[in-house]
């Protein structure tokens, strides 16, 4: 039996964000309940949900502010705010900063559920795609990396995380801090070098391609350059 899909639920109602987390329960979710943003960025960080439902007035780190943060880190979560504001410009806003969805409060739970299930849909249909990175084919749900028409290679399953989010921000920096905690669940010295030799191992098994690159930028992170 696969574990329960983990969704970040951030609502500083506290009687309107149990009734949702209860009601997300009851169709077999893992809610993970927080009430402002900045308890928010850490639960991200360290249990990998799979969708985001934001509030967009919170307290500490509003809804947008937050997913701007986390869109600089992972361009493929899905991302669904929940707002009691209509004007049109707040829905442009919340598209914009790479929200997926917007539901306007009141909603029904139902509704809720079905555009909960629809992007969960979409997002497993994006991890099945075949990805090209230089010369390289990536598979990421099957775990395979293929140079041109050789043998296909297996990656375990931190390599392939770890490459899928160097990809999702190509040639851009990818914050080390953030990837340790989502990775590793930690950012202390001895999980930094644990990620020092997953991407020691990514480059070699990416070398027969001379373009690609994964740099090193000391204090920041790394960046797949491709």
């Amino acid at each position: 039996m696969s574990d329960p899909i983990k969704i970040l639920l951030a609502e500083d109602e506290p009687a309107l964000g149990q009734i949702v987390k209860e009601s997300l329960e009851t169709k077999g979710f893992e809610v993970l309940l927080c009430e402002d943003g900045k308890e928010a960025l850490d639960i991200y960080q360290t249990k990998a949900p799979r969708l985001l439902v934001l509030d967009v007035m919170m307290p500490k780190k509003d809804g947008f502010t937050l997913a701007k943060e986390i869109r600089m880190i992972d361009t493929d979560i899905p991302i669904l705010f929940l707002t009691a504001k209509s004007q049109t410009q707040d829905v442009v806003e919340g598209f914009n900063l790479g929200g997926n969805d917007y539901l306007k409060k009141p909603f029904s739970m139902e509704e809720l559920i079905v555009r909960i299930k629809s992007l969960l849909k979409l997002q497993s249909a994006g991890e099945n795609e075949e990805r090209s990175i230089g010369e390289y084919m990536f598979q990421f749900k099957q775990q395979t990396l293929q140079y041109k028409n050789e043998e296909i290679l297996s990656l375990t399953h931190r390599e392939a995380h770890l490459l899928h989010h160097l990809l999702n921000n190509k040639n851009e920096v990818l914050d080390r801090s953030v990837i340790l905690k989502k990775l590793w669940k930690d950012d202390d010295f001895f999980s930094a070098r644990s990620m020092d030799v997953f991407i020691s191992k990514l480059r070699k098994k990416l070398q027969k391609d001379k373009r690609i690159q994964i740099i090193n930028v000391r204090g920041y992170g790394y960046k797949l350059v491709c």
